[in-house]
Formats: C-alpha cells, sequence, structure tokens
C-alpha cells in the first residue's frame, strides 16, 4: 500500500499536468525570463560572474511562487481540509505536497540552469551534477517556504504580497547584486540570517571557483537545515489551522 504522502504528491502531479495552461507557463515564463537576462548583459564577463547568484534566486523565486499559489489553491478549494479530517498526518501532508511541487519546481530549475550554460553560454569550473544537487537542496527549501508562508494568505493576492516581503530583501542583502561583505555590518548581520546568502555564496563557490560540495559544506548545511526548519513549521502551521 503506497504511503499517505506518496498518494498526496501523486494527486498533486496529476492535477497539475492535465492544466495545460500552468504547464505551459512551467516551461515557458523561465526560459522568457533568461532570455531577457542573456539580452540585458551584453558584457560577457558581468554574465559570468553574475549568473550563479541569478540561477540561485530564480530557482528560489519560481520555487516559493508556484509552491504557494498551488498550495493556497487547495486550501480554499477545501482539499487540504479534506485531508486534514483524514488520518493523513501534518508531515504526511506537507511531504505529499513537496513531494509533488519539487518535480515542477525541479523541472523549472533545470530549465534555468541548462539554459544559461548551453545557450547563453556561461562557462563553470566545477562538476556540473555537484551544481545540479546543490540547486536541488535550494527547491527543496524554496517549497518548503511557499508551503508555509501560504498558510498565512487567503487569497492570491495576499500570497503575491509575501513576495516584497519575503524575497526582495533576500535579492538585494544576499550578494545578488552588491558583495555582503561591502555592506554596513547591521545588514551583514541580517544578511547572514537569510538563506539566500548561502545558496549564491555556494553555487558561486562551485560554478566560479571550481570548489566541490564538500568544500561548501557550511552552505550547503544551512541550506539543508532551513529546508528542515520551514517543513517542521509548516507541519505545526497546518495542525494548528486544522
Amino acid at each position: 500500500m503506497a504511503s499517505p504522502a506518496l498518494v498526496v504528491a501523486a494527486r498533486i502531479f496529476r492535477q497539475l499536468t492535465r492544466d495545460r495552461r500552468t504547464m505551459a507557463l512551467i516551461f515557458i515564463v523561465p526560459l522568457v525570463v533568461m532570455t531577457l537576462i542573456g539580452l540585458s548583459f551584453p558584457d560577457t564577463g558581468v554574465l559570468q560572474y553574475i549568473a550563479p547568484a541569478l540561477i540561485a534566486t530564480l530557482a528560489l523565486f519560481f520555487s516559493f511562487l508556484l509552491t504557494g499559489i498551488s498550495f493556497l489553491r487547495e486550501r480554499s478549494q477545501g482539499t487540504l481540509e479534506r485531508l486534514m479530517a483524514s488520518p493523513v498526518s501534518p508531515s504526511d501532508i506537507v511531504v505529499g505536497y513537496l513531494g509533488g511541487f519539487f518535480i515542477f519546481a525541479l523541472v523549472q530549475t533545470l530549465i534555468i540552469l541548462l539554459y544559461t550554460i548551453y545557450v547563453l553560454d556561461v562557462s563553470y569550473r566545477g562538476d556540473l551534477w555537484q551544481i545540479f544537487v546543490f540547486q536541488v537542496v535550494v527547491i527543496i527549501g524554496a517549497v518548503n517556504l511557499g508551503i508555509f508562508i501560504s498558510t498565512f494568505a487567503r487569497n492570491e493576492f495576499q500570497m503575491v504580497q509575501f513576495i516584497p516581503l519575503i524575497i526582495i530583501p533576500q535579492i538585494f542583502l544576499s550578494g545578488v547584486i552588491w558583495p555582503v561583505e561591502q555592506m554596513p555590518d547591521y545588514l551583514q548581520w541580517l544578511a547572514h540570517a537569510l538563506p539566500l546568502t548561502y545558496a549564491v555564496r555556494g553555487l558561486r563557490d562551485i560554478m566560479l571557483s571550481g570548489q566541490s560540495l564538500i568544500d561548501v559544506w557550511l552552505e550547503l548545511a544551512v541550506m539543508v537545515g532551513f529546508a528542515v526548519i520551514v517543513s517542521v513549521l509548516a507541519a505545526v502551521t497546518l495542525r494548528r489551522s486544522a
């Protein structure tokens, strides 16, 4: 007999694959965004440096947005309430939704990564599989974050309003635009509390410096810890809202 989490994940997969418009957007939006980014950086040297940060940022952004809005729709349609009334535990629900949404977040991340490397011709020094593994950890954390944050929104508009609160500050403070070391001390302290800071730093070290996953163990451990903590918070929030 399949586990409850696997059943939930399979239902999410079937539901999203039947929505042709959503499937089209999952494939098209990353391609359009990365094309615009490539055209916006005619200086290949600048693009080579900023590409790892953009890959990490867009993976976090797309995964958070896809999961948050989709999970919110599950709540508004009453699906989540029916699951909570069943013998399925909150942890099974979170793991199931994570598995279902993770597949599509992974597809978007692969599109971003492969398009950046093979179409925009961004070079990298580390192993491609290690870049991919690091990105997997990033999107697991982003999917769990989307599930957790969506519990505080009652409609899609409110969910979108969390983007300026959750995502945009990380873009400005994580070293994507400006090095963290050159920020005021109080902003550096804040930056070191943000997961995207470690995602950007770890991916840059792998892609630009040729380091391995072992070399970026601290960044990897922080991202894993973030994913675990947010998943636990999501399960606790579900229990309280039931």
